[in-house]
């Protein structure tokens, strides 16, 4: 295995540094702007190689590079826009699967997915390119993952399910078997989606209205 230059030093730096470092990969530094710009050294025990531009060094075929920029809801990002800059480079982002999450021996994840721990992928399932599959995740049977799509931490699909690129679906959510989301739909946290979604349509939780109380005499 080549060693591991993290990009992005956020929240989700943090996570990917973790699963990196569970499955025993060499991470060999770091690249982020804000730290370049602070001066930074070292973040979190590894060396701060300096901002993007600090790749032009090193050579395709020495490194694979782990995606530490999160997704965020609803379109093209920063961590699309970098993956796809330095895949047109000749850099290659590994799928990395945590070793405490269940991933069964026919699903397929394509360059740059990530399953962090506790998720579980059942039978047929397929992730695109890049897409993040957080902590604890369920993803059942013959689900569809398109690219550069984020499954928040607790979010739980059913069998069947078609999701769309650039699709996110937020903390806690479920989505019934056999429904379709459209490419950049929002799932909001906690909602329970039982029927398609089109490109681009958001889907919150249905809240009750307050009870009204009688008014007292």
């Amino acid at each position: 295995m080549l060693p591991l230059v993290l990009i992005g030093a956020g929240g989700h730096a943090k996570v990917v540094l973790s699963l990196a470092r569970a499955l025993g990969r060499e991470v060999v530094g770091v690249c982020d702007p804000v730290l370049a710009r602070e001066g930074a050294t070292y973040w979190r025990e590894l060396p701060v190689l300096g901002d993007d531009d600090a790749l032009a060094g090193w050579a395709p075929d020495r490194i694979e590079l782990a995606n530490g920029i999160g997704q965020q809801p609803q379109g093209a990002t920063v961590r699309q826009r970098l993956h796809d800059r330095l895949t047109q480079q000749g850099f290659r982002f590994p799928a990395l699967v945590h070793p405490a999450a269940w991933v069964d021996p026919s699903a397929v994840l394509e360059d740059g997915a990530q399953v962090m721990a506790g998720a579980v992928l059942q039978a047929d399932v397929t992730v695109g390119a890049s897409t993040i599959v957080n902590t604890g995740a369920r993803i059942d049977h013959d689900c569809r993952l398109g690219r550069h799509v984020h499954v928040a931490p607790g979010a739980v699909l059913c069998g069947g399910v078609e999701v769309g690129d650039f699709a996110f679906l937020a903390v806690s959510c479920t989505v019934l078997p056999l429904v379709r989301i459209g490419e950049c739909a929002l799932v909001g946290a906690g909602a329970v989606l039982t029927r398609s979604l089109a490109a681009g349509d958001t889907h919150l939780p249905h809240r009750r209205a307050p009870t009204q109380l009688p008014t007292p005499r």
